[in-house]
């Protein structure tokens, strides 16, 4: 029996969309959930943003201040999807209010914000949902069951990057994603969080790092009105830009494997340059963003010369059945954020966490900090 739960969304920038549009869908993916999403509130503080909601989404009553949406009975479920100095205040006052949440990367500005919002979780006994996306596509899923099972040999060393150019015009107005009290450590939080949850999936515990980072556009016009994405500002007043545009870090991981993790969001001629190389003592698996549904292999006994063959993901590989019925039918970016959905849904129908949890926020949050630390003292730091 299906039986259903009121969601709400905090926060209707792009983001809210995107969760908006996957509980809309998984259904027609994951029809064997025991829970049907029904859209019951809106909140965002924008003028116009929750009446465009209601309208456009079947909303059944679109708000400005959240603390509505965390007093309102009939929502047991709520994505927050609103700025990340939000994070923390918004997700431990809906967890305290009983509502279970799926809630942005990376929850708050720092790792004492995800730990509050993961205590708050656990205390209250709800479910807590953590928009760590990449890990969902299915050729994600199969790297890391190849890894698993000894198919590349052991691990020693992996590279995994994450270069954008949302950030590289000049005239990219200064919004709270540039300001180190709203926006936290900029690129660290925005992209480098993808990665340390990337490494840990793929291989397990990060032990120590090391980090430098740079801010290469040190200035940056202010908006004047309500911005959504990454909106340009030209001939608006010059401001600071606090936080960092890029990262290089060495990984040293549990496990004795070696690392690099590389981020920038002002890298011009990079768009959603995302993707993973991860080196065995047998073989290899390449994985690009851009190309979603295929995954370079190499594994053999030949170790020199080894050629790399491109594989196709297909029915069997994570959750791509419920899209696909054949490799090779391309999935999108929207699908990763369905499969989200269906795992938060099922979190809460099964009361067992599905997914990413706040427990994987707290340890990219502990990752991204240590980084920070790094990059001011000049020195490896360890996470333990």
């Amino acid at each position: 029996m299906v039986s259903t739960l009121g969601v709400a969304v905090v926060g209707f920038g792009w983001m809210g969309r995107v969760h908006t549009q996957a509980y809309a869908r998984v259904l027609h993916h994951f029809p064997q959930l025991s829970v049907r999403p029904e859209l019951v509130s809106v909140a965002d503080e924008v003028p116009g943003r929750p009446e465009e909601a209601v309208a456009q989404y079947g909303f059944a009553s679109g708000v400005r201040d959240w603390r509505e949406v965390a007093a309102d009975p009939r929502v047991r479920a709520v994505s927050i999807t609103a700025p990340n100095f939000l994070h923390r205040e918004i997700g431990v006052a809906m967890a305290e209010a009983g509502k279970h949440i799926w809630i942005e990367k990376p929850v708050g500005l720092t790792a004492q914000d995800a730990r509050a919002v993961a205590d708050a979780v656990t205390k209250s006994g709800v479910q807590g949902t953590v928009g760590f996306n990449y890990r969902n596509a299915p050729a994600v899923s199969y790297a890391r069951e190849l890894i698993a099972s000894g198919g590349i040999g052991t691990v020693t060393h992996v590279r995994i990057r994450l270069f954008s150019d949302y950030a590289a015009h000049p005239e990219s107005a200064l919004t709270w994603r540039y300001e180190r009290e709203r926006g936290g450590s900029g690129v660290l939080g925005d992209l480098a969080s993808h990665g340390v949850d990337l490494a840990r999936f793929l291989l397990g515990d990060i032990a120590s790092l090391a980090a430098d980072t740079a801010v290469f556009i040190p200035e940056r016009a202010r908006p004047t009105g309500a911005t959504a994405g990454h909106t340009r500002a030209a001939g608006g007043e010059l401001g600071p830009v606090e936080n960092e545009d890029y990262v290089n870090c060495l990984l040293r991981f549990a496990s004795g494997a070696r690392g690099v993790l590389e981020a920038c969001r002002v890298s011009v001629g990079e768009q959603n340059n995302y993707g993973f190389e991860v080196h065995g003592t047998k073989g290899a698996v390449f994985w690009d963003f851009r190309r979603m549904g295929e995954i370079a292999v190499s594994r053999g006994t030949a170790y020199q010369d080894q050629p790399v063959s491109t594989v196709f993901v297909g029915p069997g590989q994570g959750e791509y059945a419920a899209f696909q019925p054949g490799a090779a039918n391309p999935m999108g970016y929207d699908d990763l954020k369905v499969i989200e959905a269906h795992n938060f849904l099922r979190s809460v129908a099964e009361n067992s966490p599905h997914g990413a949890t706040l427990a994987d926020a707290v340890h990219s949050a502990t990752a991204l900090d240590a980084m920070v630390r790094s990059a001011e003292q000049g020195s490896w730091v360890s996470l333990a």
